[in-house]
């Protein structure tokens, strides 16, 4: 009841901010299983998007545990089903915690494989997470205004959802099997980012 509240609320104000959002691709996201929404992480306001593109699927989410320790803030996350991880050190807990909901509710779990919208290196957290699961991985893709400010420029806003990946083929997550899903979900971003804009390129800030 206040995930719906919160994703309407959520919905209502990208409106106001910027009415020129589209979503394709939809007829890929499973209707009746759980998976698991991977992404590159280019802008802190994407998973909104996505989130509000896949539903009335909700979603479980990893958040920094620093976002946790506002009591009201806690409580908000808590609710729409985020769990704290510590990126410095991330425990078997990182890994548990989405499977646990993968297979127990019906809930789907939302990863951006690289950790940081600043960065391209992928991590294997979403293979292992889609294996112990045995939950296919749906690729999206934004694209659109990088910073809040240029949100409001009306600049159109594109999600795009891939087909569903299926790992089954791949028997063991080892650092040969993690690789081999990294370059699946790699091929599939750069797949859906040319089938937006065959000349889209995202500039990756460099850290200082």
């Amino acid at each position: 009841m206040f995930y719906s509240f919160i994703a309407g609320l959520i919905r209502f104000l990208l409106f106001i901010i910027n009415t020129n959002a589209r979503y394709e691709g939809k007829e890929n996201l499973p209707q009746d299983r759980n998976y698991v929404l991977v992404g590159p992480h280019r802008t802190w306001y994407e998973p909104l998007y996505f989130a509000l593109g896949a539903y009335p699927k909700r979603f479980s989410f990893m958040a920094k545990k620093e976002l946790f320790k506002n009591p009201v803030l806690s409580f908000i996350l808590r609710k729409c089903n985020a769990f704290p991880v510590d990126r410095e050190k991330p425990g078997p807990s990182a890994i548990k915690t989405p499977v646990k909901a993968l297979k127990n509710t019906d809930l789907s779990v939302m990863i951006f494989p690289s950790g940081s919208r600043h960065s391209e290196e992928l991590k294997g957290g979403a293979a292992l997470i889609s294996k112990m699961a045995k939950v296919d991985i749906v690729p999206a893709v934004y694209q659109g205004p990088l910073s809040f400010k240029a949100l409001w420029t009306k600049k159109r806003v594109t999600v795009r959802y891939g087909k569903p990946i299926s790992i089954t083929d791949i028997a063991k997550m080892d650092k040969d099997g993690i690789n081999e899903v990294e370059r699946r979900m790699q091929a599939a971003f750069d797949e859906l980012d040319k089938m937006i804009d065959p000349n889209f390129k995202y500039e990756v800030k460099k850290k200082k």
